[in-house]
């Protein structure tokens, strides 16, 4: 498929040739929701914790009698019933992360790149060059783009770019390898320059 290709000044700069298989397949929107879920679950810091009746420091003296008083037969103010007392089955410390093929993955950021074509919000530029970091001039070219919240791909070693968004709210700058479906679905837009897609389509080959 062929592509229309933009410079910086939102001119036009000719077309690119883009393979089918990564950009214009049919959106797998299972395998999409499943890595996306893998993604956020492995961002858990799982250090939730809360005290069983077994660790907090509550006197465990029987306070009245066993029988006769017409109540339960408590034998410990650490009881889940009681202000103050243990918390019945309490969340654990854990990890959250389980395995999710990487073939499933593979196939998952090519389904969100397709969706992210399909939806119209794909588009290439011819190149990204700064004379040095500027999240000012970054902003601003990407105004006169008309992206308002972009995923910006490109060569792994553009610095200048990586410096220019870091700080720039509503745009994120990966290099190919770092392509991952929860990104690409939680930006607007799609951005890859031509060296950037070509990286990518060998990185997902």
């Amino acid at each position: 498929m062929k592509t229309k290709v933009l410079t910086l000044d939102a001119a036009d700069a000719g077309e690119i040739e883009l393979n089918d298989s990564i950009f214009g397949l049919d959106p797998r929107t299972d395998l999409i929701q499943r890595v996306v879920v893998w993604q956020l679950a492995k961002r858990r810091a799982g250090t939730h914790k809360t005290l069983t009746r077994g660790e907090v420091n509550r006197t465990t003296k029987k306070w009245y009698r066993q029988k006769g008083t017409g109540s339960a037969r408590h034998g410990a103010r650490s009881a889940p019933l009681f202000v103050g007392g243990g918390k019945a089955m309490a969340p654990k410390m854990r990890d959250h992360e389980y395995h999710v093929p990487k073939k499933v993955r593979r196939a998952a950021i090519r389904a969100a790149i397709s969706k992210r074509n399909a939806d119209k919000a794909l588009f290439i530029v011819k190149e990204w060059k700064f004379e040095k970091p500027s999240t000012k001039l970054a902003v601003n070219a990407l105004a006169k783009l008309g992206f308002e919240s972009a995923l910006i791909i490109d060569e792994k070693g553009n610095e200048l770019l990586f410096k220019s968004v870091r700080n720039a709210k509503g745009y994120k700058f990966l290099p190919p390898e770092g392509a991952n479906v929860f990104d690409i679905l939680n930006h607007h837009t799609l951005v890859l320059t031509e060296a950037g897609a070509k990286a990518l389509e060998g990185a997902l080959q």
